[in-house]
C-alpha cells in the first residue's frame, strides 16, 4: 500500500469531534513527486458504494488503530471530499482531537494501491487508485488540500434555544464561546457587552437576530486566526 499525505488546517473546533475537508486534490505534485489526477477515484468509491463500506479513519496509517468514521467521501473536480468524525470514545481518537485543537498535527494521508499510473518525465501520474483508508498524520507531503472544519453542533443548537424563547445566559453564551475554542478573556468581553446588550433589548424583536450575529462574528473571528 502506498500513502499521499496533505495538509492539515483546522479552521474550527469543538467538542464533537466531527470533521470535513479534503483528503486528496488533483493537480499538483507531492514530496514524493506523483500526481493525483480527476477521476483516479472512481471505480474504487464505486466499489466501497457497491460493497456498502467506506474508508477506513486511522491514525497514522496502524491498521490497529481506528480512531473514527468517515460517512461521505465522493470525489469532486477539486479532489477527494471527505466528511466523518473521531470516536472520542476511543483514548487515541481523543489524543488525536486534542492534537488538531493545538494545531500540532500536520496532515492528513490517504492510504491507497495504484492500479493504473503513467510517467510525464520525472513525475508519476496516478490515473486510477484503490482508496483503503485517509489517516490524520503527523507529516504533510502534499501541501494543498486541507480539513475545512472540525465542529459541533453549536450554531444550530444556539439558533435553535433563541427561536424557542429560552437564549442562554450571559455565562452559558461565555461558556459556548469557550467550547468554540475562543480564549476565556476574549469570551467573557464578548459574553458581557455585546450579547449582554441584544438579550435586554429582547422587547424589540431584534434580540435573537442579534445574539445570532454576535455569536457567529465571534466565532469566525477566532476561527479566522487559527
Amino acid at each position: 500500500m502506498e500513502n499521499m499525505s496533505i495538509a492539515l488546517e483546522v479552521k474550527e473546533l469543538t467538542e464533537a469531534g466531527s470533521i470535513t475537508g479534503y483528503g486528496a486534490v488533483f493537480g499538483n505534485v507531492d514530496l514524493a513527486g506523483d500526481r493525483l489526477m480527476p477521476g483516479a477515484f472512481t471505480k474504487s468509491l464505486r466499489r466501497h458504494a457497491a460493497a456498502k463500506t467506506m474508508p477506513l479513519m486511522l491514525w497514522n496509517h496502524n491498521d490497529s488503530e481506528v480512531i473514527g468514521v468517515w460517512s461521505e467521501v465522493n470525489e469532486d473536480s477539486k479532489g477527494l471530499m471527505v466528511g466523518g468524525r473521531l470516536v472520542l470514545d476511543v483514548a487515541r481518537a481523543r489524543e488525536v482531537h486534542a492534537l488538531m485543537k493545538a494545531g500540532a498535527l500536520g496532515g492528513l494521508s490517504i492510504g491507497y494501491r495504484t492500479t493504473k499510473d503513467a510517467m510525464d518525465g520525472n513525475v508519476r501520474l496516478l490515473n486510477e487508485v484503490d482508496l483503503w483508508e485517509v489517516s490524520p498524520v503527523a507529516f504533510p507531503a502534499n501541501t494543498k488540500a486541507r480539513i475545512t472544519d472540525v465542529k459541533s453542533n453549536l450554531m444550530t443548537d444556539f439558533a435553535r434555544r433563541l427561536r424557542d424563547g429560552t437564549p442562554p445566559s450571559v455565562k452559558e453564551f461565555e461558556d459556548i464561546l469557550r467550547d468554540a475554542g475562543i480564549p476565556k478573556a476574549l469570551a467573557t468581553g464578548i459574553a458581557s457587552v455585546g450579547y449582554a446588550k441584544a438579550i435586554r433589548s429582547e422587547s424589540d424583536g431584534k434580540a435573537s437576530d442579534a445574539a445570532m450575529t454576535a455569536l457567529r462574528a465571534a466565532v469566525m473571528a477566532y476561527g479566522n486566526r487559527t
